[in-house]
């Protein structure tokens, strides 16, 4: 039986997890594809040399992270006619088209399931099953850091930076979670996720995102008064003729799938007029999950593929949408102050769907949730607010999306 070198580049918890499985699934994956994987080196900071990997290499892993010298040696392995597996989602959101592009001309494969929600097989899915499908929605839950922090406020009342640390003791968080908490990580993984169902090349820059950082108990609070789960939630979607990505914090029905997903889980939906919607979820994060993702997707390259085919379209990036809010207000508790909110709104054409209003001896707290309308639009209304005598903090809002499956 031939054998099949994998070069493997960097061995933190990732990359050792998948040498280990590599090795632990060497014969079953003989038996299934008639070769039998088996390193041909590992790269580290210290050892290995990767002149040296490549040639020997049928496949190269890898699992380095960050841009540099990364990028180089995923074009260096293409460019030789190499396929490549990747788990790195900000090499792929920010230099994605010239390795799509190194990738076809060298007519060899990269694939890149890991990158996005783990084990979740979303990559997967959208590049084979719903390849020639029209989607018109993508919503993801693709941070299981965040995901773990909002669910722990809303089931205990704890303060985000009490859930935060003890999203870092379970090892959930990164001692630094920046990249995680500021939605720059989910930001990463739905322009991924955008280009494969839409066929429209995305870079990092073009997704505005939004943390979880303001989150506080109040809001999990108002949250669990109307039944709403608070996510954040990342989406990608036709619109007016466009296409629109972006990341933000998100309060969302029990009847949207995506409500009930909790903890460090990952979980997308995929919505298209052929099947309405279907939900893949799953663990997201994790050494041995991700190297799970990794080891099939170079099962997936020992087989040979059919001829890639370039699906990429022209669909202009849309930075204006519609959407209803949930407003936050700490206002001066007078006569008056509901009545010239409203006004102020109304004169962006904006309607309120809902009030709760909450005295505290000399001030109130208003929350309400304003019917769908343009962002734009939302955001003027709510700086003419700020500015307005009785108000007693800056204003704070948080999406709603108001579909569900039933």
């Amino acid at each position: 039986m031939t054998s099949f070198s994998v070069g493997l580049l960097g061995h933190g918890t990732v990359g050792s997890a998948f040498a280990r499985l590599l090795e632990e699934r060497a014969e079953n994956i003989a038996l299934t594809v008639g070769r039998r994987p088996e390193l041909a080196g590992v790269l580290t900071r210290s050892r290995g040399d990767f002149a040296e990997i490549l040639t020997r290499a049928d496949l190269v892993v890898e699992l380095m992270g960050g841009i540099e010298p990364a990028r180089e040696y995923v074009l260096r392995s293409l460019n030789a006619g190499k396929h490549v597996v990747t788990a790195n989602k900000q090499l792929l959101s920010q230099h994605g088209e010239e390795l799509y592009a190194a990738a076809q001309e060298a007519q060899v494969q990269l694939r890149f399931e890991a990158s996005v929600a783990g084990v979740v097989p979303v990559v997967r899915v959208l590049q084979e099953t719903l390849a020639v499908t029209r989607i018109e929605r993508l919503h993801g839950i693709v941070n299981g850091t965040t995901n773990f922090i909002l669910s722990e406020m809303a089931r205990t009342g704890a303060t985000y930076e009490k859930a935060l640390g003890q999203a870092q003791e379970l090892g959930y968080a990164e001692a630094d979670p920046t990249e995680d908490v500021s939605g720059k990580d989910a930001a990463a993984k739905m322009a991924i996720l955008a280009r494969l169902a839409f066929g429209t090349p995305v870079h990092l820059d073009q997704v505005p995102y939004e943390g979880i950082e303001h989150i506080t108990p109040h809001d999990l609070e108002y949250a669990a008064e109307l039944n709403l789960a608070l996510k954040l939630l990342g989406t990608a979607e036709r619109v007016d003729g466009g296409l629109s990505v972006r990341v933000h914090p998100v309060f969302l029905y029990p009847g949207h799938p995506l409500s009930a997903v909790s903890g460090p889980f990952n979980a997308v939906t995929v919505e298209s007029p052929a099947f309405t919607e279907i939900t893949m979820s799953g663990p997201g994060a994790g050494g041995a999950q991700t190297a799970t993702a990794v080891l099939g997707d170079v099962v997936t390259a020992m087989i040979p593929a059919p001829p890639q085919v370039d699906w990429t379209y022209d669909l202009a990036v849309v930075s204006d949408v519609t959407s209803a809010f949930y407003l936050h207000l700490e206002v001066d508790d007078q006569p008056g102050v509901l009545g010239q909110i409203a006004q102020v709104l109304g004169l962006q054409g904006i309607s309120v769907k809902s009030v709760v209003q909450k005295g505290m001896d000399d001030q109130a707290r208003l929350l309400m949730v304003v019917h769908p309308v343009l962002e734009s639009r939302f955001f003027a209304a709510l700086e003419l607010i700020r500015r307005l005598g009785f108000v007693r903090a800056a204003p704070r809002a948080i999406r709603v999306i108001e579909e569900e499956f039933v």
